[in-house]
């Protein structure tokens, strides 16, 4: 299997980066949006609009690609978002962006089912099997950081009002992707039993994997606040200007993909609770700072521009080395109904965050920001505690 997981390692790597950009592009299109008059409200249910259709959809995608195959459904959700990033640019309305993004969210549920199923089916070590989920999602990080730099340069540019034009680039990568997955031989996860969903999902659950969702929700509680949020709150609270704010925070993703290519290559010489507790640990303290400058009068934003993006360092390896843990020990004909319940409660955790974060940038409560986030990763903490030490238990 070593040769066929190499080769790919590549299309796998070009779809989650694709999704990426058209999932993380929600900061771009708030700060935009701001800026036409589009309160902060809507912007904030905007992201929910994303977020719930892939809850929903996740639910029944399970079947959908058992009868279709990964490979197919995977260029079928790719085809649509190369569709669908082709048409934005030429439409102007703010609903639209509402369809837009519910689209997008259930392609990427599809997605995501598909790739952990093609990850799992050919891995079964757990740290194996943890390095090669953190190598694909660093291109989840890559991802942002490309549309960070490409769009606010757009944006800076004498051509700022053409700025949707650039996901035209996002329906040739994916033309490309589909082109790489249509050439190449995978092998599919086994057939499912055609039988109710909710029936296969009350079939894996018990309390190590309501616990281990409680963990998954904050994870993306806690990247959602800095993904989509973070350019507001350099441009509202620090007083920098658009382009600035999307270089710096460009800079959270680059970090966060150092994070995960660093983790990728080390995992194996690490115990994975200890490698989670300690960049959890790190977080902590790195927020601890930002918030005793914040406090202290210090209130210096070239400092709070540097700080933030460290945090990614030590957020990115959180998701896929906890993934990569459970995923592990869940039997190969279950990892589909598994993944389908990691995006779920990923989905509802990047939803609540976002709907929270509009209501403190909407009440002029961006001092809190730093607290806000440092209260999530506290909580987080106990969770995961208590996770691993019930995960050694047989599922």
């Amino acid at each position: 299997m070593t040769t066929k997981h190499s080769k790919i390692s590549l299309p796998l790597k070009l779809t989650f980066l694709i999704f990426s950009m058209v999932l993380n592009c929600m900061g771009i299109v708030i700060l935009q949006l701001s800026e036409a008059k589009i309160t902060y409200d809507k912007l904030g249910f905007l992201e929910s609009f994303k977020d719930l259709p892939i809850a929903f959809i996740s639910l029944f995608a399970v079947n959908f690609i058992s009868k279709t195959g990964t490979k197919k459904s995977l260029i079928l959700a790719l085809t649509i978002v190369g569709i669908c990033s082709l048409i934005l640019p030429f439409v102007e309305v703010f609903w639209f962006y509402k369809i837009w993004f519910a689209i997008i969210g259930a392609c990427f549920a599809i997605g995501k089912i598909c790739v952990f199923g093609i990850i799992r089916n050919n891995i079964s070590d757990e740290k194996s099997l943890a390095k090669t989920m953190n190598s694909v999602e660093a291109s989840f990080m890559i991802g942002i950081f490309v549309v960070n730099i490409g769009f606010g340069w757009v944006i800076s540019s004498q051509f700022s009002e053409f700025w949707k034009f650039g996901f035209l680039s996002i329906s040739v990568l994916s033309a490309i992707t589909i082109f790489l997955f249509s050439k190449l031989p995978v092998s599919e996860p086994e057939k499912m039993k055609n039988e109710n969903i909710f029936k296969e999902v009350a079939g894996i659950a018990n309390p190590l994997i309501i616990i281990f969702l409680g963990v998954v929700f904050s994870i993306v509680f806690i990247e959602q606040s800095f993904n989509s949020w973070l350019p507001s709150f350099y441009k509202n609270h620090l007083k920098v200007n658009s382009f600035f704010a999307l270089q710096a925070s460009s800079f959270l993703a680059l970090f966060s993909y150092i994070g995960r290519t660093v983790t990728a290559n080390v995992i194996q010489r690490f115990s994975l609770p200890k490698y989670y507790i300690l960049c959890l640990s790190s977080i902590i303290i790195v927020l601890l700072i930002i918030i005793g400058i914040q406090f202290s009068g210090m209130d210096d934003s070239k400092i709070l521009l540097f700080l933030f993006p460290v945090i990614g360092l030590f957020l990115s390896p959180l998701y896929p080395v906890i993934n990569s843990k459970m995923i592990a020990t869940i039997d190969k004909s279950k990892a589909n109904v598994f993944t389908s319940l990691i995006v779920i409660f990923s989905s509802l955790g990047s939803s609540v965050s976002s709907i929270i974060m509009s209501v403190l940038f909407g009440n002029q409560l961006l001092n809190y920001y730093s607290v806000y986030i440092l209260s999530a990763v506290i909580l987080l903490f106990t969770i995961s505690l208590i996770y691993f030490r019930f995960a050694d238990k047989k599922i």
